[in-house]
């Protein structure tokens, strides 16, 4: 069996070639495959490889404070997802192109609600408020196609960097509910949020971990098809089980890196 892992982290990374270069061979000498992005403002990482090799590496990466609460999120396949690894440095850990949009620039993480209240209030119909509860994915077209929570609010966008665009003609109809924003495993959901709540919208919280996260605490409850993942795996249903798990080739790493 193959242990995938999913994680990101918001954290300042004063020279991240330096630390590029360390994690790299990490992942080489350990035979991982994957991607590994790096920003000043933290880490984002998609890996996959045999088991005990996946957990040394988190286990040696929190022993860097800086990575010490790093959250991460763990499946199985019987197949290698990827074709390689990868180590990249970039302006983003995930491209969003909104100045202030991350909680080092915002000075504070957007408020989160966590899977199980979540779970409650999809199931009893509100918040613990009474107020409506608006599901918003922040995902593409293409991943929405495989999966998402129902009656969720989708925007016809093609990448993330189109979705304040996408959601002005919302907006209005927005202001009176608990907005819920959702992604893959948090880290658009998360930047969203925080432009959001930055650009007047108060009301909004960010689903915490997002759906890999719901997926993994509460499972399927509220949620119709399965959570595409950019990889070889192509979309895991609620009980974190691959859509595709057969001897086909590799995924190469650079696609993951859209699927926080």
């Amino acid at each position: 069996m193959i242990l995938n892992v999913a994680a990101y982290h918001f954290v300042t990374i004063a020279d991240p070639p330096s630390l590029a270069a360390v994690l790299r061979a990490r992942a080489v000498d350990a035979e991982l495959r994957g991607t590994v992005l790096l920003a000043g403002e933290g880490i984002n990482l998609f890996l996959a490889g045999a088991e005990a090799a996946i957990h040394d590496f988190i286990v040696r990466l929190r022993e860097d404070p800086r990575f010490a609460d790093m959250q991460v999120k763990y499946s199985y396949s019987q197949r290698q997802p990827f074709a390689r690894m990868k180590v990249k440095v970039k302006p983003e850990i995930i491209s969003f192109r909104t100045p202030g949009a991350s909680p080092l620039a915002s000075g504070a993480r957007a408020p989160a609600v966590q899977p199980e209240d979540l779970a409650r209030w999809l199931q009893q119909g509100h918040d613990d408020a009474g107020k409506p509860v608006v599901m918003l994915d922040t995902r593409n077209d293409q991943e929405v196609a495989y999966g998402t929570f129902s009656g969720a609010l989708t925007l016809p966008i093609d990448k993330f960097t189109d979705l304040p665009a996408a959601l002005q003609p919302h907006r209005d109809t927005l202001k009176d509910s608990t907005v819920v924003s959702f992604c893959t495993g948090g880290i658009r959901c998360e930047k969203a949020a925080i432009w959001m709540r930055d650009d007047g919208m108060d009301n909004v919280l960010q689903l915490e971990g997002g759906i890999l996260g719901y997926f993994e605490k509460v499972g399927g409850l509220g949620y119709d098809g399965r959570c595409f993942v950019f990889d070889q795996r192509v979309a895991l249903d609620p009980q974190l089980q691959p859509m595709v798990d057969e001897p086909t080739p590799a995924v190469d790493a650079d696609v993951a890196s859209q699927a926080a």
